[in-house]
C-alpha cells in the first residue's frame, strides 16, 4: 500500500455552538464585514475531528512557532415568526431587514401605513447606540428582469431613509443608500418563502464606537 506523506499539523480545535434561535458564525476577513449580506449554504463548516494527541503527525516541527491568538468575529441571526423581521449582530455592528410586504405593496416603492411604525424600533436602536454612519439597502429577489430589481430596491431604500431622516432629525448621521436588485440573497430563491425573504430593505451601522 502506497503510504502518503503529510506536512505536520498543529491541533486545531473546532466549537460548534448551537443556540435556538441565533445562528453564529465567523467572518473570514475583513471584507466581509463590509457585505450587506452573505448569501446563506456558503459559509465554511467544519466537523468536529477526533484528535489523537499521540500522533506523531501533529508534532511541530523544530523550530515552528504558534500563530498569536485570534478573537474570531461572532454574528448571531434572529428571524421573527415567518421571517418578517430580521436581526444580525456583530460585536462591531448591527443589521435590520425588513421584508418588503411589511413596508411596500406588491411591486411598489411607496410605504404602507404600518412602515413607521415598524422603522421607528430600528429609530430606536440607532439612537440607543447613538450611531451616526447609516446604511440603507435595498433587495429584490430574482423575477423579472435585473435591471427593474435594481431601480426598485433602489426606491424602496430611499422611502427608507426617507422616513430615518424625518424620525432621528439630525444633521450629523451620514447616510449610505443603494439597491442591489437580486444580489446577496439571504434565502432560496427557488421558493415563494425564500423570494419573500429576499425582497427587504437592511438597515445597518457601526456599535460601540466602531466607524
Amino acid at each position: 500500500m502506497r503510504r502518503t506523506s503529510r506536512p505536520p499539523l498543529a491541533v486545531s480545535l473546532v466549537v460548534v455552538l448551537m443556540l435556538t434561535g441565533f445562528q453564529l458564525s465567523a467572518a473570514s476577513d475583513a471584507s466581509a464585514k463590509d457585505d450587506p449580506s452573505v448569501p446563506p449554504g456558503t459559509e465554511p463548516t467544519a466537523a468536529a475531528p477526533k484528535v489523537d494527541g499521540n500522533n506523531p503527525g501533529l508534532r511541530m516541527r523544530e523550530g515552528a512557532t504558534l500563530a498569536g491568538a485570534r478573537v474570531l468575529d461572532i454574528v448571531s441571526i434572529v428571524e421573527s415568526e415567518g421571517g418578517e423581521e430580521r436581526r444580525e449582530e456583530r460585536p462591531s455592528s448591527l443589521k435590520f431587514a425588513l421584508q418588503a410586504e411589511v413596508l411596500f405593496g406588491k411591486d411598489s416603492a411607496k410605504l404602507s401605513p404600518q412602515a413607521n411604525s415598524r422603522i421607528s424600533v430600528i429609530v430606536a436602536e440607532i439612537r440607543k447606540h447613538q450611531a451616526k454612519r447609516l446604511r440603507v439597502f435595498g433587495f429584490t429577489d430574482d423575477l423579472g428582469t435585473r435591471e427593474h430589481g435594481q431601480v426598485l430596491s433602489k426606491k424602496r431604500a430611499d422611502a427608507v431613509h426617507g422616513v430615518l431622516s424625518q424620525q432621528l432629525n439630525d444633521g450629523g448621521i451620514t447616510y449610505e443608500v443603494r439597491g442591489y436588485s437580486e444580489d446577496y440573497p439571504i434565502a432560496d430563491n427557488d421558493s415563494e418563502e425564500g423570494r419573500r425573504k429576499n425582497r427587504r430593505v437592511e438597515v445597518s451601522f457601526p456599535t460601540g464606537g466602531a466607524g
